[in-house]
């Protein structure tokens, strides 16, 4: 029924039969031959497969950096796709961007080259004069072998030297292509294909809650930034897979008296302005969720949907008390969220049973919060563990609520209930942090894997809270100083 409708570069396309799994970056490379975008990690993490994917928001078209190479064709109906060969003519002057790269030797090998510039490009649209910082934000989904980060930092403080944006062919022609997208979309729920090759677009949330109890088996696909790997890394099949990442209604972020609450497709970076007002203190964990390219595809509700036990989400939500709404047909349901993970791989959702809302309890004042993200490296990088704090400290200087909760720490985001235990009621001092740390035994067992050891992760754990106590208290700032 239908067929999936996008625009590449300036090609309509219009598809009816193609595998659930087929990504983007095959599709280019393999179908179109448009083989600038690279594959260097089938995984999202090296941004070398850079495309930017056009959106209707709200009745706006906005631009954003996505990796190809986890991002299926079923995902794209109703977009517009820009690839690296979109830039510049053939045979013509090369885009600002581009020879903003040339001149200030940005290129090395060269592999890696056109996912910068695309990253570059897309920063370039939203703001034609960036910082070093921000500049430093939007390459951190882009790796570059060559480690040559400082010539294309040049690049892109210097784009706006070699261009007008304004003049920029996605800017100077937004109407046209608006008008053109919006002629893509009828209304109406796209249906192709059978069995594992099934790709379902449902037109509306109420048409994905009948499809879903219909068809309970599918995959829900959102921003692909987990599923993705199911299929590049572990080849499995995911048809009938039902997307549900364009729909308006899942995409609403309300800001509520007592409470923040976001549709469950809500990406991370649209998210992030009432993140950064209503929660300020998770401002840096929200800017090391994964690279520009994760944070624009990658959705609140998917984070929490599919129960790892390393979603960044997880941990500080529990912590606020958040619930959330599954839905299944017409029939809602209210969760905590700390009650949805059962056990690994098992989360209190019945069969045909998504989850639809997100509701996050603002800070009640003279209640601290703080989350701590533990990695290898700083930027784009899954959390060894993740903990997340918040106290209520009485005028006697006791301990009047606490709530603690980590991932990465056991087999689900869970909260430390013995450690609170042994901190309610007690004074909010050294002593009794160092009484409460052998708790920590007792909430959690963690595994040795490849990201840490079970003795560095206790050991962390630990430590995080000594360190939210050193800063609820301004030890931490006295003890700065001392040491300067």
């Amino acid at each position: 029924m239908g067929a999936l409708r996008f625009i590449l570069n300036d090609d309509d396309v219009e598809i009816t039969e193609i595998g659930a799994t087929t990504t983007l970056l095959d599709y280019l490379r393999l179908t179109r031959r448009l083989r600038g975008s690279k594959e260097g990690c089938a995984e999202g993490d090296c941004g070398a497969c850079t495309v930017l994917v056009g959106r209707l928001r709200g009745g706006e078209l906005a631009y954003e950096t996505v990796n190809a190479c986890i991002c299926f064709i079923g995902m794209l109906h109703g977009t517009h796709v820009v690839t690296i060969e979109h830039l510049s003519p053939a045979n013509g002057p090369l885009h600002p961007v581009q020879q903003a790269m040339v001149d200030l030797h940005g290129s090395q090998c060269g592999f890696c080259t056109p996912g910068i510039v695309m990253s570059l490009y897309g920063l370039w649209m939203r703001n034609p004069r960036p910082t070093v910082p921000q500049i430093e934000i939007a390459l951190q989904g882009n790796l570059c072998r060559c480690t040559g980060y400082a010539p294309i930092v040049k690049a892109g403080l210097a784009m706006s030297s070699y261009g007008d944006v304004a003049a920029d062919p996605l800017v100077a022609h937004r109407e046209a292509m608006l008008a053109r997208i919006r002629g893509l979309q009828d209304g109406q729920t796209v249906d192709i294909g059978v069995g594992k090759n099934r790709i379902i677009v449902p037109a509306t949330v109420d048409e994905l809650a009948r499809i879903y109890a219909e068809t309970p088996t599918g995959t829900l696909v959102s921003g692909a930034t987990d599923v993705g790997l199911w299929v590049t890394k572990f080849m499995r099949d995911i048809g009938p897979m039902i997307y549900i990442g364009h729909l308006d209604e899942l995409h609403a972020i309300r800001e509520a008296e007592g409470e923040l609450v976001l549709g469950a497709a809500v990406t991370y970076s649209e998210a992030t302005g009432a993140i950064e007002r209503h929660f300020p203190q998770l401002g840096e964990l929200w800017m090391r969720i994964g690279g520009g390219q994760v944070r624009n595809a990658g959705t609140i509700g998917a984070n929490i949907a599919n129960g790892s036990p390393i979603g960044d989400t997880p941990p500080p939500f529990i912590a606020l008390g958040a619930h959330i709404i599954l839905r299944k047909g017409n029939e809602r349901r209210e969760v905590r969220l700390r009650d949805f993970f059962i056990a690994y791989g098992k989360q209190d959702r019945q069969p045909g049973e998504f989850v639809e809302q997100v509701r996050i309890p603002y800070l009640p004042a003279g209640e601290k919060l703080a989350c701590y993200k533990v990695t290898k490296r700083k930027d784009e990088d899954i959390s060894a563990l993740c903990g997340a704090f918040r106290v209520f400290v009485n005028d006697d200087g006791n301990v009047g609520m606490i709530r603690i909760a980590f991932g990465g720490m056991a087999a689900t985001p869970k909260r430390a209930v013995a450690v609170e235990e042994a901190l309610i009621g007690r004074p909010w001092t050294t002593t009794t942090i160092e009484a409460a740390i052998p708790a920590f035994a007792t909430d959690y067992q963690p595994l040795t894997d490849m990201r840490a050891s079970a003795e560095y992760r206790l050991l962390a754990a630990q430590n995080l809270l000594r360190r939210f106590h050193l800063e609820t208290t301004g030890s931490a700032e006295r003890l700065s100083k001392a040491v300067a």
